[in-house]
């Protein structure tokens, strides 16, 4: 019998039928006023829920061709502060490095960000600063607002990858002082991969870079946003910008704050599985450090093997993540991102801790009982 795979990940994530039914209309001419008048719609949506103002573009490209947008078009040749505490700080630090001046200023992956030295590079004349502000590798959400804070005291472009967070979590662009911030469809947004979109500042387009990339220029982007009807430089995924209107439009019909709140309380209740459990979380929180509330990651205990559990899960049809290179192995990751809501949770969870029992590894007590009591 067949039977869909629920993916319980930090992206991609399921897709609510109207969104996948939307990619299934014959073609469209991507220079009329219908594929035009999509890109707007898109637009409109979108700038609420990155809390901005500012100027929305959307690329053909995950969000890595986001982040990459973004370093090309307006940190080229310049000092740039990668902040990293996980794999995809790291990835934006890496791209910086292509581009410009870039110092990796490196925590163990799931711990604070040293703002300290961010403030000493910034003093000794960073132009750039880069942060990832959920941190899925090691399922930690960290202190945007504090970060644009330096970054404007010190007159620094501030680039946000708020990929796996935008839709799912509070994020306020333009507030907390992000010149660019950047979202990947499969996320939150509970899209298809394979869009990123980019809202980009005044002051960022003043610093524009005098050389960029070709496919993702920025500049090239905006022009043709800027037409009527929009558009975009060279030939789009049109199929994934006409399913990523529908995730906004169900976006808006759920209510951003509602949906918000439905991912922290599922989240809540992932954690609170994992603490019955006896678990350890992988990030570790303080004041200013908190865990993802899109993404929940454990410790697995001594002697526990990664592919009993999740391969385990897995064949019973739910698939999350592990670690990724220096926790490969060592932590599994729990996704509660787009439409995951309560039948999914108790589910993953049910489905996890039969997994360790059947593995012949103890837990320390109920997590599905805990889960439901977040949840009821």
């Amino acid at each position: 019998m067949y039977k869909e795979t629920l993916l319980m990940m930090p992206g991609p994530v399921p897709m609510p039928e109207t969104v996948r039914n939307a990619m299934t209309k014959q073609a469209i001419n991507h220079r009329s006023k219908e594929f035009g008048d999509c890109y707007a719609d898109i637009v409109k949506s979108l700038k609420p829920i990155f809390g901005t103002k500012n100027d929305m573009l959307v690329l053909s490209g995950s969000g890595t061709a986001g982040q990459e947008a973004a370093i090309g078009s307006f940190a080229k040749g310049k000092k740039i502060a990668a902040l990293v505490n996980g794999k995809f700080g790291e990835r934006l630090g890496l791209i910086s490095k292509i581009y410009g001046e870039t110092t990796m200023i490196e925590s163990e992956w799931g711990h604070a960000l040293n703002l300290e030295a961010l403030k000493q590079e910034l003093e000794n004349g960073a132009e750039v600063v880069t942060l990832v502000h959920n941190e899925t590798s090691a399922a930690i959400l960290n202190p945007a607002d504090e970060v644009g804070k330096l970054a404007r005291k010190y007159d620094a472009l501030f680039i946000l990858d708020a990929i796996t967070s935008i839709g799912g979590d509070t994020v306020k662009a333009d507030e907390w002082g992000a010149d660019v911030a950047i979202v990947g469809s499969q996320k939150c947004l509970a899209a298809p991969a394979g869009l990123a979109a980019v809202s980009v500042s005044q002051k960022a387009w003043d610093r524009l870079s005098e050389n960029r990339p070709f496919y993702l220029d920025l500049k090239k982007a905006k022009k043709s946003a800027d037409g009527n009807p929009m558009e975009t430089p060279t030939t789009p995924a049109v199929p994934l910008f006409l399913a990523l209107r529908e995730a906004c439009r169900l976006v808006e019909e759920e209510g951003l704050e509602n949906r918000i709140a439905r991912h922290h309380k599922m989240s809540a209740a992932v954690r609170a599985a994992g603490e019955a459990w006896g678990l350890s979380l992988v990030p570790q929180v303080d004041a200013l450090h908190k865990p993802s509330n899109t993404v929940t990651g454990f410790f697995y205990p001594e002697g526990v093997e990664d592919a009993k559990i999740r391969g385990a899960c897995k064949k019973m049809g739910i698939e999350f993540a592990g670690g990724q290179d220096r926790l490969k192995g060592k932590i599994f990751r729990i996704g509660n991102m787009g439409i995951i809501d309560t039948p999914e949770i108790i589910a993953t969870v049910a489905a996890v801790q039969m997994c360790f029992k059947k593995a012949g590894y103890k837990l320390e007590g109920d997590g599905l009982s805990a889960a439901i009591d977040i949840l009821s």
